[in-house]
């Protein structure tokens, strides 16, 4: 099952898979459904601090935002929960030209680390260059294809302002904490920067309304099982039915002739009542 949520600091989707995918790819899984858990199904949360959660909030209060970004906001989900409300959002790119972003690249252990530009400590930078290079201070090494440098990426000069000692004029390139020497190098590149315009519609006032409009739509009853497709349902409702048989097979059958709330080809998420109680049903 899915749980979304835009978290501060960046969009972030939480996907957290149903137990036991991972082991085989033939899945039919139940879990009990309240209304918290319809609502968390078919939407996504916008925290407070979180760029979606300015943008919508704005768009609420005035009736539209704007917004200058290289990719879209919401390209995965168009309702969103601001405030305890469910929000249907439109995003229309309405301009697009051209920026120029910065990135800074971390070398642990360089080779050369005599300052060229000039060295400063990893606590004598400005708090934004800080918080961008946390992880020399938390003595983290993440490495990638060479196994010692790390991408950050900043952004366009006017995101950054006046924070950054790197961005975009490079004023160090050694950044020193405790014994260690990190070589840093500041690179800029042209991208696309569109403008977005976001208008908003309240569809629910509170979960319980969201999640009847939910059922509304998408709820169905699963009846008329023979035994071996009630047996295949008890389990899945247990923990999770795993073997591709005959009875399985019908299972999906019967889910799959209904709307979902989240359809693929091969997997998605349905929202049934089985012997009066309403489950959120994984399928893959």
């Amino acid at each position: 099952m899915q749980r979304r949520q835009f978290l501060a600091g960046g969009t972030v989707v939480l996907s957290v898979a149903v137990a036991g995918c991972g082991h085989s790819s033939t899945v039919l899984d139940l879990e009990a459904a309240s209304d918290e858990d319809i609502a968390d199904e078919d939407s996504t949360t916008a925290d407070p601090g979180s760029e979606e959660y300015q943008v919508l909030t704005s768009a609420r209060d005035d009736g539209s935002a704007t917004r200058s970004g290289r990719d879209e906001l919401f390209d995965r989900t168009d309702t969103i929960r601001v405030d305890g409300a469910f929000y249907e959002v439109s995003e229309t790119r309405v301009e697009s030209s051209e920026a120029t972003v910065y990135s800074v690249d971390v070398a642990f252990n360089p080779d050369d680390t005599k300052a060229a530009v000039g060295e400063i400590a990893y606590g004598d930078l400005p708090e934004y260059d800080r918080e961008q290079l946390s992880f020399i201070a938390d003595g983290q090494e993440p490495a990638d294809e060479e196994g010692y440098n790390v991408h950050v990426d900043y952004g366009t000069a006017e995101a950054v302002g006046d924070r950054s000692a790197l961005v975009p004029e490079q004023e160090y390139d050694i950044v020193t904490h405790e014994r260690n020497r990190y070589r840093v190098a500041v690179e800029s590149q042209t991208v696309p920067e569109n403008e977005y315009r976001y208008e908003v519609t309240e569809i629910a006032p509170d979960v319980e309304t969201f999640a009847d409009r939910v059922r509304e739509g998408y709820l169905f009853a699963l009846t008329g099982l023979s035994g071996a497709e009630r047996e295949v349902i008890e389990e899945a409702i247990d923990g999770a039915y795993y073997e591709d048989d005959d009875a399985f097979q019908s299972v999906v059958d019967r889910v799959r002739d209904h709307e979902g709330l989240d359809v693929d080809d091969f997997y998605g998420t349905w929202l049934l009542s089985y012997e009066n109680e309403e489950y959120i049903t994984y399928v893959e």
